[in-house]
């Protein structure tokens, strides 16, 4: 790294710590179970730094902007993995197929919560998959992990997605997948994968929620139908 760009990320990192607030990161802490490395800076001024420094770098290739983005992820600050996710995000024009390993490395690597998780794929890799559909195969893949986060990000990068209305025989063919994990991040994650899906074909996931429902976890299932009318709800909650 040159010390043009050594500066950069310590710029960054300075002006986290001067705008970090001990109510906001008690705050922010009570959002997850486990222990988590945060500086406590609200939402807005974390956009607004990442917004600002960004500026400062666009005039770098691709290559040189990832390789700050895990620098940024190496110190496993929540902030910070946001600016770097942003500005992964930032370069999505730019994506290609070769970019997809270092994807999930990422995810491997430095994705430790859900946070992480639907920050940098809701957005990154459902911008990739859009632009290089047959990569959702790579998705079912991620599906069969043993990675409790990689099993997540197969369903969550597929909620801008299915938003849309597209997608919809992958996203249920993922949840078959992951229909009975014990773990709630995952049943949290294609559940909500599916409410996202009911948005644009309702009928196709109350019959795979109806279809499913005895063997769904009911967290799963309180995710799906949530957005459904409350007579759906009603015969889907039903034993």
């Amino acid at each position: 790294m040159s010390e043009i760009e050594s500066d950069i990320i310590s710029a960054v990192r300075h002006e986290l710590e001067a705008s970090a607030d001990e109510g906001v990161l008690e705050s922010s802490k009570r959002f997850f179970k486990g222990e988590v490395r945060l500086y406590g800076v609200k939402a807005a001024t974390v956009r607004r730094i990442a917004k600002k420094y960004f500026k400062r770098i666009s005039d770098k290739n691709k290559e040189e902007i990832f390789a700050l983005c895990e620098d940024l992820l190496k110190s496993d600050f929540g902030e910070e993995a946001f600016i770097a996710f942003e500005w992964t995000y930032n370069l999505r024009k730019d994506f290609e197929p070769g970019d997809f390993p270092m994807f999930e490395r990422w995810i491997r690597d430095y994705v430790n919560n859900w946070a992480k998780c639907d920050t940098f794929c809701n957005h990154s890799v459902g911008a990739f998959i859009e632009m290089y559909p047959a990569y959702i195969e790579e998705l079912k893949g991620w599906a069969r992990s043993e990675n409790r986060w990689l099993k997540r990000a197969s369903a969550v990068s597929l909620v801008l997605p299915a938003r849309k209305g597209i997608f919809l025989d992958d996203a249920l063919e993922i949840s078959d997948i992951l229909l009975m994990d014990k773990d709630d991040m995952v049943q949290k994650g294609y559940g909500w994968l599916l409410k996202e899906s009911s948005k644009a074909d309702r009928d196709a996931v109350f019959e795979y929620v109806m279809r499913n429902k005895a063997m769904m976890p009911r967290t799963a299932l309180r995710y799906a139908i949530e957005k459904m009318p409350e007579e759906m709800r009603g015969e889907a909650m039903k034993r």
